[in-house]
């Protein structure tokens, strides 16, 4: 857990909880739209939806979520018939992370090749390693 804490300082004390073993059979953005078969990006050997650009830009991630059915929305708060993401870029706007919004308002984030792990709120993996939440998407449930 030290090694997500030091990561991740903003969840230091609050109630994130370590949900899986690591593997490296897929990724955030996988993890984000609930596929744990694939390791989802934008180049080759990844796996990246059919006619979206393979960028590493704001607009290919988004129109990726859109393939599957997320629309932008104004923001993280709990809407009881969506399922939300958050995708966080750098300071560079490039897409770095995308975490998924539970049922019951928490977050829930597969670290690169390291766990899954459920946390507060999206903001609690903001800072150096994935900078911000650049865009909030929601589906319906």
């Amino acid at each position: 857990m030290q090694d997500l804490e030091t990561l991740f300082p903003k969840i230091a004390g609050t109630n994130y909880k370590i949900t899986s073993p690591s593997t490296i059979d897929y990724n955030c953005i996988a993890w984000a739209v609930e596929d744990v078969l694939k390791w989802w990006w934008p180049f080759k050997p990844y796996f990246w939806p059919q006619g979206v650009k393979s960028e590493e830009t704001i607009e290919a991630f988004i129109a990726a979520f859109e393939s599957v059915g997320y629309e932008i929305c104004q923001g993280g708060e709990l809407e009881p018939a969506f399922q939300k993401i958050a995708l966080y870029v750098d300071a560079t706007e490039t897409p770095t992370h995308a975490a998924r919004q539970l049922q019951d308002g928490r977050w829930t984030s597969k670290i690169g090749q390291l766990e899954d792990i459920e946390h507060d709120t999206a903001d609690d993996l903001v800072g150096h390693r994935y900078g911000r939440v650049a865009n909030y998407l929601r589906k319906p449930l």
